[in-house]
Formats: C-alpha cells, sequence, structure tokens
C-alpha cells in the first residue's frame, strides 16, 4: 500500500488497538475515533495515536482528509451511519474492515489463528506466550490483553509468523489466510448474524478451505463441524481426554493443575510424550486449551520443549479471562474472579471450574447479560448454567450495539434459574450490594462494563 496514514473508526476496542499499535511500529500515522475514553484508549493516545471522542466531521484531523494517503479502518459494531464513517465513503476513500487488514497480516506471514465460539483468546494467548519465548518469536493480535505483557500486541519485526485470534462475527475470520488453524468450539453463537446453526457452522467450514495448501488444521474432538480444508492440509485433533493430542496422568492438588501431553508426532526417534505441564491458570479448562496452543506451536516447528513448558507454567492470563481480582490468604480468605465469559457454555466451564477450586466454599455468581439477540436466543441455556451457583445476581442487560426487543431483558434469565437464592441488582450498586452480601467467592460475569464497577467494590470492602 502506497498510504502513510491510518485512521480507525471505533479506535478503543481491544483488537482495533492491536492493529493501531503494529502500525505504529512500522512508521505510520494513526488516529481515530471511539464512543468514549478508557484505559485503553489513555494508553494508545500517550503511545501516540490522535483519539477523538467527537464523532463529528470536524474533528477529523487534517492530515486524515486526504484519500490518496489515509487507509480507514472500520469495526463492525459502528453503524453506517456514524458521521465520520459515512464522510469518510462519500469522498473516496478506501474504507476496510479490520478483519480485511488482520487478513493482510496472515498473507505476509506465517500465521497462527486461532477460532471458536470460545476458548480463542485463551489458546491465542497461550501460543503467542509460547513462540514469544522460543527462538522462532511470533507477532500477535489478541483478543484480550495479556498480563504477562499488559497489552493485546506483541511485535517482532524479525519473525515470520503471526498468532491472530479469528473473530466470527460478521464472518470476519473469512479474510484471513492461516497457515495454522485451530477451531475450540462451533456451538452456535452470533445468531443475530447468522439466522439458523447451519449457516454458522457452514461459516466454520468456509474457513477451513482457507488455509494453505501446506498448513494444518487442529479441531476439538466430537465437533459438528465437517471441515473441507485444501487437499495437503494435515488435520489433527485434540482434547483433554482423547484425540491425536489429549492428555493423560493429570493431577491436581494445592491450587495447580500438572500433566502430561500425548502427540502423535515423532521428534526424536519415537512418539513425544511432554511430561509434567503445569498451568500457569490452574482452570479444568485450561488443560485443553493449553493442548491446543502447544499442538499449533508444534506444528509450527517449535521443538524447544522446555521453553515451552516454562511459558505454559508462566502464562497469567488475559485481563478478564478468569481473572483473580481478589484472592485474600486463609482457608476463609475472599475471592473474587472477573471473567469475560458471556455464552452459556462458557459460563457452565467458568462456573464449574471455580466450585472445583472452591468445593467447600459458597459460589455467589453476578451475570450480566450481553447483547439482546444473544439473550432471547440462549436465556434457558444461561439460566441452565447459572443454577450451578449457590447464589445469583443478575445486572441489567449491556446492549452494546443492539437496540432493544420487547420482553428481553435480565428477569427473562432470571425467572428459570433454579438456584433459590437469586435476585436482580442494578449495577451502579455493585459496590453497596456486594459489601452488604458477605460472601466467599464471587465470580464476575459477561462481556459488558461490570469490570469498569471493580475498583469501588474493593473500595466497599476496603481492600487496599
Amino acid at each position: 500500500m502506497n498510504k502513510t496514514n491510518i485512521y480507525f473508526v471505533g479506535a478503543g476496542g481491544i483488537g482495533m488497538a492491536a492493529l493501531e499499535r503494529y502500525f505504529l511500529s512500522k512508521g505510520w500515522k494513526v488516529a481515530g475515533y471511539d464512543r468514549t475514553p478508557s484505559e485503553l484508549t489513555t494508553d494508545l493516545i500517550r503511545e501516540g495515536v490522535a483519539i477523538t471522542f467527537d464523532e463529528s466531521v470536524e474533528t477529523i484531523p487534517e492530515e486524515y482528509r486526504n484519500p490518496a494517503t489515509t487507509l480507514v479502518v472500520y469495526t463492525p459494531a459502528v453503524p453506517d451511519t456514524m458521521p465520520q464513517l459515512a464522510w469518510f465513503r462519500a469522498n473516496g476513500f478506501e474504507v476496510v474492515k479490520r478483519a480485511a487488514v488482520l487478513g493482510l497480516v496472515t498473507r505476509n506471514s506465517r500465521s497462527l489463528c486461532f477460532a471458536g465460539t470460545h476458548g480463542k483468546t485463551t489458546t491465542s494467548s497461550i501460543a503467542a506466550h509460547i513462540l514469544h519465548n522460543s527462538s522462532l518469536g511470533c507477532n500477535a493480535f489478541l483478543g484480550g490483553v495479556l498480563r504477562n505483557y499488559n497489552s493485546n500486541f506483541l511485535l517482532d519485526s524479525h519473525s515470520q509468523f503471526s498468532v491472530i485470534e479469528a473473530d466470527e462475527f460478521d464472518r470476519s475470520f473469512h479474510h484471513l489466510s492461516p497457515y495454522i488453524a485451530v477451531i475450540t468450539a462451533t456451538d452456535p453463537d452470533h445468531l443475530d448474524i447468522y439466522g439458523t446453526e447451519e449457516a454458522y457452522l457452514e461459516s466454520f467450514r468456509h474457513f477451513t478451505e482457507l488455509i494453505s495448501n501446506d498448513g494444518v488444521l487442529i479441531v476439538h474432538e466430537g465437533l459438528k463441524l465437517r471441515p473441507n480444508p485444501p487437499a495437503g492440509v494435515k488435520i489433527y485433533t485434540y482434547s483433554r481426554d482423547c484425540g491425536d493430542f489429549h492428555a493423560e496422568n493429570i493431577r491436581r492438588g494445592n491450587g495447580t493443575i500438572v500433566f502430561d501431553m500425548v502427540t502423535p508426532l515423532n521428534l526424536v526417534g519415537e512418539p513425544l510424550r511432554i511430561a509434567d505441564i503445569e498451568l500457569g491458570v490452574p482452570v479444568e479448562v485450561n488443560i485443553e486449551n493449553a493442548i491446543a496452543s502447544m499442538a499449533a506451536c508444534l506444528m509450527a516447528g517449535d521443538d524447544e520443549i522446555d521453553a515451552m513448558r516454562s511459558a505454559v507454567a508462566s502464562y497469567m492470563g488475559a485481563k478478564r479471562r478468569f481473572e483473580f481480582v481478589l484472592k485474600e490468604p486463609g482457608p476463609d480468605g475472599r475471592v473474587i474472579i472477573d471473567d469475560y465469559a458471556h455464552h452459556p457454555d462458557e459460563l457452565k466451564a467458568s462456573i464449574s471450574s471455580v466450585k472445583a477450586l472452591y468445593s467447600d466454599r459458597k459460589l455467589t455468581a453476578i451475570f450480566q447479560p450481553h447483547l439482546y439477540t444473544r439473550t432471547r436466543d440462549f436465556y434457558k441455556e444461561f439460566a441452565e448454567a447459572l443454577s450451578l451457583a449457590d447464589s445469583v445476581m443478575l445486572a441489567d442487560l449491556y446492549p452494546a450495539r443492539e437496540e432493544p426487543i420487547e420482553g428481553v431483558d435480565s428477569d427473562l434469565i432470571l425467572r428459570h434459574v433454579k438456584t433459590a437464592e437469586k435476585k436482580l441488582i442494578r449495577k451502579e450498586m455493585l459496590a453497596e450490594t456486594i459489601k452488604n452480601s458477605n460472601f466467599e467467592v464471587l465470580l464476575l460475569l459477561g462481556a459488558g462494563d461490570l469490570n469498569t464497577y471493580i475498583p469501588q467494590m474493593l473500595e466497599a470492602l476496603q481492600v487496599k
């Protein structure tokens, strides 16, 4: 491309931020718009991105008003009627989705692309951490901020590898050209976009068709998906208990999870088996997440086994992915965990993991539903998952990009929750509610904005 400037409409999104940092590192001038300030936009502004929070056309900087020198990138969450976006289109600018720019990155690198209804942030993050700590290195574009680096973006100008979180929303992952593709789950989601489960599965099937001829497909065992990769693509399966890559000799205790990984690979004259892998984030679902990540790195040519084992052990997790916000010492110490889980299966996995870690303690789950359409489509499944907790609170629904749907709200879920101790709460009253709840283990769930109230909660609890 012969352009020197790039303008991001929706600049405060976590995925957009990675691209902004990437282009800054390549010497581009970077600017953009977002609706509201955040900790992330503050960091981006400090790093050199000129961000405005006023959507009027007049706030676009003068040097970004020339279509010959400026590329415009937008996120599908921004409506077409947004004034800046409409102005760019009316004035001859090249306007592309974020996914199309990620596609350019994958076509110019050996890309490891992680897709799936859930698990893609964790698996891509672990893989990025592994490669970053190997001689292969990587450039990584992730959907969560890695606590190891306090960033969702890793840069290595000498590496031929990129790690991409492949998002199925709005079929964004169809812009990618994977060398290695991992599919973690295909439970139907985003039915506002796809309409039916069949269309959702077909979208993943098409994703497998985009893998390079000499590439690899790694799929979770037992998915409904029928992949259709090009001839020459090697196909492997994985899971915790079975598949080409799986775990054996799982040991749990003293807050740790350790296992051995069985592989079909022959690297040293005999089948490769990696013993004594300890999870840095000891959650049950991370056994198979780590297996998927390690499998992808092995197939990329990473044979530094000791470094790989050390990376999995030192992985601290992504922010809001089973993140311990409070962990007081002692058997009666209060615990607060924040988890981005926003699909019924994610809620079930998260709640089950917490109950396994704290089997003798009361678990209180606070869930903020995300999107009217998702709530409409899965309210019974959400209720079933939440019913695993000992106490349930539901905050007001977070609409994100959507307009209200009559009869769809948090109470729709609550009415179907079987847990006896349950209620609705206003998020503005979250700190006060928690202060008076005498909780033992508290799990915050959802992809909305509950996490922004955590400082108030900790202050109310007098946590230093």
